[in-house]
């Protein structure tokens, strides 16, 4: 167990809104990952998309991480932060041609491709560029994640990968490209999976496609699982998530193939647990039916709650005093500008921080300027 401290004395006198992350416990989390992923001598690429701020870039690289990338902009911010290209994929659904050019020409490991348009276009650039381009085709393995279906990627209803029934098709096309290599196949089910067994579910349908292409006399190279295991939001002291129980699945699980490395592409349950966005109260309104904590952050800083209905744990870290019932709400103009309903938090009084947490993944990345609202700043726990 690892409990997050919060310095109230140094953070009292920050401008609020901000997000503020805990390195000890990013360090922590990593360092049990590794120790699970290192078994097998498996790549882990991080997942850009869950956190780019370039503090924490850093310490990914510095970790010996590799990344997952589905922009040409965060292939830009991986480089920069020290992560070698050799370690970088590049998903997305829409890359657009000035992106490919640049992964090309960058020397990346692998672009995870999701349709035969997609090929055919990485294809021609290559060609154009007189290169080859390393590509796995990324599969929809139709297997529901039983998560929130806005962050649910691997049913065959999604714009994500390449259905099932269409593989024969994308293997032709690939035997037709000179300059496409297949190196591997890729998946990705979702986000804020706590099911293991839909990723039991996933290494064994793996099995079955890799069959399906060593018959086809297309043998991989590597198989990439994607990512998407969860993190505990309603208890942030139970914080490090089962790395060991889902490396253990893929380990019994999946046929490799002598030679054949495994990749994972883990963002969230690397980077969320450590980060936290600090608040301060406006208000305290007393309505009729409840009462209102009104703080100076919005949706515009996390928006999670008000996009997923997300659960994040809530704290008033000036106080003591008993826990009363409120709605932690922010002071956009909008009905879903709410953190937590019926919250018992320790008594708020104008000006206490509130701390809102397990908000690195998906919280600093995400943040806007709506209602003009300007964005917020990053601090650490080693410079405050």
């Amino acid at each position: 167990m690892y409990t997050t401290s919060f310095p109230v004395d140094r953070l009292k006198d920050i401008p609020t809104p901000f997000y503020y992350y805990d390195l000890d416990l990013l360090r922590h989390t990593i360092n049990t990952m590794k120790a699970e992923a290192d078994k097998d001598s498996y790549h882990i690429h991080f997942a850009v998309k869950a956190n780019n701020n370039p503090r924490i870039l850093g310490i990914i690289a510095e970790a010996g991480l590799g990344a997952d990338c589905v922009s040409g902009g965060e292939i830009r911010m991986a480089l920069e932060a020290g992560i070698p290209a050799s370690r970088i994929v590049f998903a997305g659904v829409g890359k657009d041609d000035w992106e490919i050019e640049l992964a090309l020409d960058s020397r990346i490991f692998c672009l995870n491709v999701e349709s035969a348009a997609e090929m055919k276009v990485i294809n021609d650039i290559a060609r154009r560029k007189g290169l080859t381009a390393p590509i796995a085709l990324r599969i929809n393995p139709d297997i529901d994640a039983h998560t929130h279906d806005k962050i649910t990627t691997g049913r065959k209803e999604t714009k994500f990968g390449i259905n099932i029934g269409l593989i024969s098709d994308a293997m032709e096309l690939v035997k037709e490209s000179a300059n496409l290599k297949l190196t591997g196949i890729h998946a990705h089910l979702g986000s804020q999976i706590t099911d293991l067994d839909v990723f039991r579910a996933l290494a064994e349908r793996f099995n079955d496609i890799q069959d399906f292409f060593e018959d086809e006399g297309l043998p991989l190279q590597h198989i990439n699982f994607g990512g998407g295991l969860g993190v505990d939001y309603v208890e942030p002291d139970n914080c490090i998530p089962d790395f060991a129980g889902y490396f253990n699945i893929f380990r019994q699980g999946t046929e490799a193939r002598p030679g054949q490395s495994l990749h994972f592409e883990l963002g969230r349950s690397i980077v969320a647990q450590c980060g936290t966005l600090i608040a301060k109260t406006i208000y305290v309104k007393e309505g009729e039916t409840k009462n209102f904590a009104v703080i100076n952050a919005g949706f515009t800083e996390l928006i999670r709650p008000a996009m997923y209905d997300a659960w994040h744990h809530i704290r008033n870290i000036s106080s003591k005093l008993p826990p009363e019932d409120y709605d932690v709400v922010g002071p956009l103009c909008e009905s879903s500008d709410v953190f937590g309903t019926d919250r018992s938090i320790n008594g708020i009084t104008r000006g206490d921080l509130i701390a809102i947490q397990t908000a690195g993944a998906y919280g600093e990345v995400m943040a806007s300027q709506y209602n003009a609202r300007p964005l917020p700043k990053s601090y650490f726990s080693d410079s405050i």
